[in-house]
């Protein structure tokens, strides 16, 4: 096939370019290179797809008007992975207009391209911060999830209902994923695991928050790309099983809405592990004791997060399943490579 992938330069984003073109698909590839996190780790990214198979990659915003349009009547890709966004829960407190530019309106420019040039299948990163401070475990996509705790939050859920209704109304087939805390190596350094291992590294005491009490469904890179190649492989059809729940949350068979060709899954490991246990991995990874220093919750977090993924195993025949012990020690492996 031929498949376009947003924010290609990013962390979940050039794997997946990678593994695309390892198995013989041919890459188009579009990032704005910001500045949310440092560029030489993005240009280095890139540096590992290029003279590799079929690739042309874009220097481009998709929140400006036309660029979308341009660079799929061009290319004319048969499929779309859409993982460009602003992440991170705690900027959106500081930076809410960046969500609403590049989460909003850049999303929105893209689902008028699909509609513009017949797009097969568009699969696109949710987020597992829809589900807010849901207290019901694990999560399932059929829960309610209509109180986001963060402005992501809120902008991720938008982004699956504006998916259902180019879905309903114009036949796009489309597909959210809700990632749970991805990790491993090339990943953003404003990830928690990053920070630590700076820290860790430099003889800095960490910021240890909810004082390590809370859990967190880790999931490790690879795990998330093999699921959303999987994927990206079986676009649904009207009638599908769970078309309706992002409209209707707490259903996801509501025979009163039409059936349109839409789906939602959770990649999650289904294995929470404790904040606590995640640092004592990096530690003995390291080698070196973490000095800590325990503080209470930070606005717009969550306690828990715990993914069901039984839609995903019955739909692809495929569950997530690298330890986040063994996950943790990749990262470390890259990281002292990276930074030697």
């Amino acid at each position: 096939m031929k498949v376009l992938v947003t924010g290609n330069a990013g962390f979940i984003g050039s794997f997946i370019a990678e593994r695309l073109l390892e198995r013989g698909d041919t890459v188009i590839g579009i990032d704005n290179l910001n500045d949310y996190y440092d560029v030489e780790l993005k240009k280095a990214r890139l540096k590992r797809l290029k003279n590799k198979y079929i690739f042309k990659q874009y220097k481009a915003d998709i929140s400006d008007p036309g660029v979308l349009d341009d660079i799929l009547a061009t290319g004319q890709p048969d499929r779309i992975i859409h993982l460009a966004a602003q992440a991170g829960v705690r900027y959106s407190l500081e930076n809410p207009h960046a969500y609403i530019q590049a989460n909003i309106l850049g999303y929105m420019n893209l689902l008028e391209a699909c509609r513009n040039h017949g797009t097969q299948h568009l699969v696109y990163a949710s987020t597992s911060s829809v589900y807010g401070g849901n207290t019901h475990m694990p999560f399932s996509v059929s829960d309610n999830v209509d109180h986001p705790l963060s402005l992501y939050a809120a902008t991720k859920k938008s982004n699956e209902l504006m998916a259902h209704t180019y879905s309903h109304l114009f036949g796009i087939p489309t597909t959210g994923l809700r990632f749970f805390t991805v990790y491993g190596p090339w990943g953003r350094p404003d990830m928690a695991l990053f920070q630590f291992t700076k820290k860790i590294l430099a003889g800095e005491p960490i910021d240890v928050f909810n004082y390590g009490k809370h859990k967190r469904d880790f999931t490790y890179v690879d795990d998330i790309v093999e699921g959303v190649l999987r994927v990206l492989d079986i676009p649904p059809e009207a009638g599908a099983a769970n078309s309706t729940a992002a409209a209707e949350p707490n259903s996801s068979s509501d025979t009163a809405a039409p059936k349109v060709p839409y789906k939602i899954f959770n990649i999650g490991s289904n294995n929470p592990v404790e904040l606590l246990t995640y640092i004592e991995y990096l530690e003995n990874a390291l080698g070196v004791k973490a000095t800590k220093n325990f503080l209470p919750m930070q606005a717009g977090d969550v306690p828990d997060t715990y993914a069901d993924v039984d839609d995903l195993i019955a739909a692809t025949g495929y569950k997530p399943d690298t330890s986040v012990e063994l996950g943790v020690q990749k990262f470390v492996h890259w990281y002292k490579d990276y930074y030697a």
